[in-house]
Formats: C-alpha cells, structure tokens, sequence
C-alpha cells in the first residue's frame, strides 16, 4: 500500500486567531504537528495542504513539504482531496489535523494499518473510551456508537448511546478480564481514507444530518459507506482555544 500523511491546514480559526502560526519552545504548532506525523513508520510521505501562502512559507521554513489549495475548500477532507486528486500513486491518505501537535506516531500507524487490513471498508478512524459522565455529556466530544468487527454505525454530539434507565458507575468503566468493551466511546478527529472515496466525497454535498451535527463524517455514514474504528489509549489533547495552546507551552517548555 502507497500512503501519504496529509496536513490540512487553515490559517484563519474561529476561536483562536492563527493558531498554527503560534510558537512554543521555537517551533510553531503546525511544525510541532509536522514532526509528530513524521515519526510514524507507515510511510514517510508527509505533506502540508495549506490554504495560505504564508503557511507554506512557515512550511518551507522548516524543511517541510507543502502544497497550496483552494481556498474554497470547505473541509480538511476537501483539502486532503485536492491532494488525492494530485497524486494517483497513491493508495491511501491519513489526515493529521494541523492543531494536534501530540498526536500519537502509533496512533497514526494504527488506523492506516487498519485500513490498509480491511477492503471491506472506505476510512478508518480512532477511537478511545469515555468514562467520565462531564465528557460523556460535552457536546464538543463527539461521541460514536460501535458495532462488531470494529465497524462505527452512528456519530453524535449526544451522549449516545442514551443510558435510558439512568447512567452507572459500571457503564463508565470495564474490568478488562470480564471480556466485555465500553459502552460509550469518543471519536478522535483522525482517519485513513482511501484515494477513491476522497474523489466520491469531494463531489457530494453536505448530507442532512451533517449539517444538523456540524460532523462531515455523516455524510459517509448517510450514503452507506463503511467507517472502522482502531480502539486506542486516549485521545491526545488538541489546540481549539488560547488556554489550550498555554497548556501545550507549558508541556513543552517545561
């Protein structure tokens, strides 16, 4: 399998003003990211998509690959797409959210692998359990209800799925020798695509409950596509607002 790392990157951000452009401990964050997807062992093929010139330059300036696109992209996954449409040879992209500089190299490894293992399906994505009932109930962790041979069938911002004779102790947390999984399970905004569904997805419109939830993977999941899940540790913390960049500053500078 050919597979390509894809950075979709925007520089304008609604909560946090170019964000990616900040810096910690003398890198920006999206070259803190940069580095984090080189250190998977899947493929070496790290690429920016950047919707700004001077994210290319900020690219460049670091001995990374960049590539402009279209500012009408609506998406990461139309970015990633632009690319895929660029690139024939190759067979599968992961898209790396530019605002996660701690993302896991094996995290990365592990849901292209996954994709990779299973013809059967278009993406592939992470996911890690939920237990406590604060995230369980936090509409900004997206939640997703799994069925067998790891394949997703339902994201929500809801808690699902709904505990309706009232939540437990025990639905939160799993004694691992019981062989029984989580019930509930929040989605980590990465995935593996493969070439022919980024083209497909690019030419469709946003689906009616995508735009209810704001989750584009809705609308893979309306037109019948199949989305697996690799079930991992936890989900490295990302940068949405100006106290979480100060945190990851802290983390890294010490």
């Amino acid at each position: 399998m050919r597979i390509m790392i894809v950075i979709p990157a925007r520089l304008a951000s609604g909560r946090l003003s170019e964000k990616l452009l900040l810096r910690a401990a003398g890198k920006s964050v999206l070259q803190w990211t940069y580095e984090a997807a080189k250190k998977a062992t899947i493929t070496d093929r790290v690429i920016v998509a950047a919707d700004d010139p001077r994210l290319v330059a900020e690219v460049d300036s670091f001995g990374g690959e960049a590539r402009l696109t279209s500012v009408m992209c609506q998406s990461g996954t139309d970015r990633i797409a632009e690319i895929a449409l660029r690139n024939d040879d190759v067979d599968l992209f992961v898209n790396v959210q530019g605002d996660e500089p701690e993302i896991a190299a094996t995290t990365i490894d592990t849901v292209a692998g996954l994709l990779a293992s299973r013809p059967d399906a278009d993406i592939a994505t992470a996911i890690c359990p939920i237990t406590s009932e604060r995230k369980l109930n936090d509409p900004a962790c997206v939640k997703v209800i799994m069925g067998d041979h790891d394949r997703a069938i339902c994201f929500s911002r809801a808690p699902v799925p709904f505990a309706r004779d009232g939540l437990t102790p025990a639905m939160l947390s799993v004694d691992p020798s019981s062989g029984t999984r989580h019930s509930f399970w929040q989605h980590i905004g990465l995935y593996a695509y493969r070439r022919d569904f980024l083209l497909w997805f690019a030419t469709q419109p946003p689906g009616r409950l995508e735009q209810i939830e704001k989750l584009e993977q809705l609308r893979a999941i309306e037109a019948g596509k199949t989305i697996i899940a690799a079930e991992v540790p936890e989900s490295a913390p990302g940068i949405d607002t100006l106290e979480d960049f100060r945190e990851f500053k802290d983390r890294v500078e010490g």
